[in-house]
């Protein structure tokens, strides 16, 4: 059975306008192999109206903290500590009968491959309209009158009619506008989109994050934005947290960290990119190694096997010492100020141009 307490250590500054707060948020999983630290004492907030981006390599706990939001974690093996704070309501003590009147309602996620996540058996309509007679108790004839809006919102063509057909009948585009319309049926506040345009091509990708910040500006919802792709992170998020191995690394506003990151994991990422324009004959830089198992995370800093910057620091604190995440614009990384600005400036950024 799942352990669910609240614990004191880090906490995201919250203020009046923080819809979402996460503080020190702990996820571990129970396995056969021993036990998997998924999120190890994560902090954010996310204000109406406003949109957060997470970014970070697979298995850093991007999509576990937001289905740990949802509260769609298996109970037989899951533990999560923590603070999750939901307009003023506490998610993590809430019973599954309170979890499933807010799913859908006042959260909704959508998922990164909606041909799996919508069911084959049912019409994309039905599916939309499921959520919407559920928690406003509309008949049948208006939750169908609903789906067709709410197609017609995503830009579907001929809703009327598509509204009858079943997902794969749809192109992963036309899956992906069903997949939102579904999520913003019952106007949420909040909304998490995870990898939403991963599986699309670029011109269809663009077009799905246009209708995300277009539904946004016309509903007010809060967004928090999951993805690995820091050029589309540049073009939705406001603010930004860096992820690894299940902790926060950098957080800030996204202009300051694209232009002016501080920690080496969010440089690695950044020389990482294609970039247009640049040369064909400049080869990119990866970050060395492979991201840590959680089974057992590295002491320290979860980033010093693979930082080309633990010689910089004295003693051997990257490998002893976790370095602390501070408050508002921050970067956990026991380099100091002026060594972040010079490395970056002198090594990493004629990378980047």
């Amino acid at each position: 059975m799942s352990t669910l307490t609240k614990t004191e250590g880090e906490t995201a500054p919250t203020g009046p306008e923080s819809f979402l707060s996460v503080s020190d948020l702990r996820v571990r999983f129970s396995t056969e192999d021993g036990i998997v630290k998924a999120v190890d004492g994560l902090s954010f907030d996310v204000a109406r109206g406003r949109t957060l981006g997470i970014v970070g390599e697979s298995g850093s706990g991007k999509s576990v903290t937001n289905l740990t939001v949802l509260g769609l974690h298996n109970p037989k093996n899951t533990t999560v500590e923590g603070e999750i704070v939901l307009d003023g309501k506490e998610l993590v003590t809430a019973t599954e009968k309170e979890m499933e009147k807010l799913r859908g309602n006042k959260v909704a996620m959508i998922f990164q491959d909606p041909l799996t996540a919508l069911s084959p058996y049912y019409t994309v309509g039905r599916q939309i309209a499921e959520p919407f007679m559920k928690h406003t108790g509309a008949s049948k004839k208006e939750a169908r009158a609903r789906a067709i809006e709410m197609l017609t919102k995503v830009g579907i063509p001929q809703p009327k009619s598509r509204v009858d057909d079943y997902p794969h009948q749809f192109s992963g585009g036309m899956r992906q506008r069903a997949m939102i319309a579904m999520a913003l049926v019952c106007d949420p506040d909040l909304l998490i989109a995870d990898e939403p345009t991963t599986a699309l091509d670029v011109t269809v990708q663009a077009q799905i994050l246009d209708l995300l910040k277009d539904l946004q500006q016309e509903f007010g919802s809060a967004i928090v934005f999951i993805t690995h792709d820091l050029g589309v992170i540049s073009e939705m998020a406001d603010d930004l947290l860096v992820m690894y191995a299940g902790r926060a690394v950098e957080r800030g506003s996204t202009a300051e960290v694209l232009r002016r990151p501080r920690h080496p994991y969010t440089w690695g990422l950044l020389s990482s990119m294609p970039r247009l324009g640049g040369s064909i004959d400049q080869a990119l830089t990866p970050i060395p190694g492979t991201p840590p198992s959680l089974l057992n995370p590295p002491s320290g800093c979860p980033f010093h096997p693979r930082c080309a910057f633990t010689g910089e620091v004295p003693g051997d604190r990257c490998s002893t010492e976790r370095p602390p995440l501070g408050e508002g614009r921050a970067a956990a990384c026991h380099l100091t100020a002026e060594q972040k600005q010079t490395f970056f400036i002198d090594k990493i950024q004629p990378r980047l141009r």
